[in-house]
């Protein structure tokens, strides 16, 4: 029998990868950081990342919290009791919506995981999507990664950046 970790065979990723394309914002950084390196003055809107440290308190706290050995383990999968009571104070505040801490919010690691998540739950290939144009390019990624036929309805000023009902009504929903 061959030795397996000698054999000069290419691991081949799955089919459904080459479906995804190289995340918008990963180009964008790239020519940021190439415009930069040229010598420009980049203010990047992109993704929200901070370009400054936090306060000196919030680093002191963190120093403080991280010498702790009850707080080196994974959070629960239901995220912290605290932390989803401030997110239904927050939703209430904020929205005037309730949520059951316990049983309606879940935390994430950000955005990207719970739209992977929700679409492997929800949906089969060849399900369709309804995608916003402009929208989050991870909706387009995960929707081809999952198989999910992709249905893009476009968002325009004019339109005050809400869907227009008449233009979905004229997409082959009925396959949705």
């Amino acid at each position: 029998m061959p030795n397996t970790l000698q054999s000069n065979k290419q691991v081949a990723p799955a089919h459904r990868v080459s479906e995804v394309k190289e995340y918008y914002f990963s180009k964008k950084l790239r020519e940021v950081a190439q415009l930069n390196a040229e010598g420009k003055d980049i203010i990047s809107l992109g993704i929200g990342g901070p370009d400054r440290p936090p306060h000196k308190d919030v680093i002191e706290t963190l120093c403080t919290e991280a010498a702790k050995p009850g707080n080196h383990s994974y959070q629960p999968y239901v995220g912290i009791p605290e932390l989803r009571k401030a997110y239904s104070a927050w939703y209430k505040s904020h929205y005037n919506v309730t949520l059951d801490p316990n049983t309606e919010i879940q935390p994430l690691i950000g955005s990207k995981e719970g739209i992977l998540h929700i679409s492997l739950a929800f949906l089969n290939p060849g399900d369709g999507v309804l995608i916003p144009n402009p929208g989050y390019p991870t909706y387009t990624s995960v929707s081809r990664l999952v198989g999910a036929e992709i249905f893009n309805y476009n968002l325009t000023e004019d339109g005050c950046w809400e869907p227009d009902f008449e233009e979905l009504e004229k997409l082959p929903l009925e396959l949705i």
